[in-house]
């Protein structure tokens, strides 16, 4: 099964490398109104977009300091 990942919009590596992996990627924004797999945040703004209280049904995952494929390891393992 194909996994939906969110990614954040500053990390085209990490999106080109899990859409290799055969992942259908979409922004971070969609993510609130789209069931996802996973999230993959930058690190910079840890709480998606300044909005604490909107809750995202999936792990969020920090790239900072993680190659594309230390990321994808991450996301299999949920």
């Amino acid at each position: 099964m194909k996994k939906v990942i969110a990614v954040e919009n500053n990390l085209t590596p990490v999106k080109e490398f899990l859409k290799l992996q055969g992942c259908q990627v979409i922004d971070v924004e969609s993510a609130l109104k789209t069931e996802v797999d996973a999230v993959v945040l930058s690190g910079v703004k840890q709480n998606l977009m300044g909005m604490q209280d909107i809750m995202i049904n999936a792990p969020v995952i920090t790239a900072s300091g993680k190659s594309p494929q230390e990321i994808w390891d991450n996301i299999q393992q949920y």
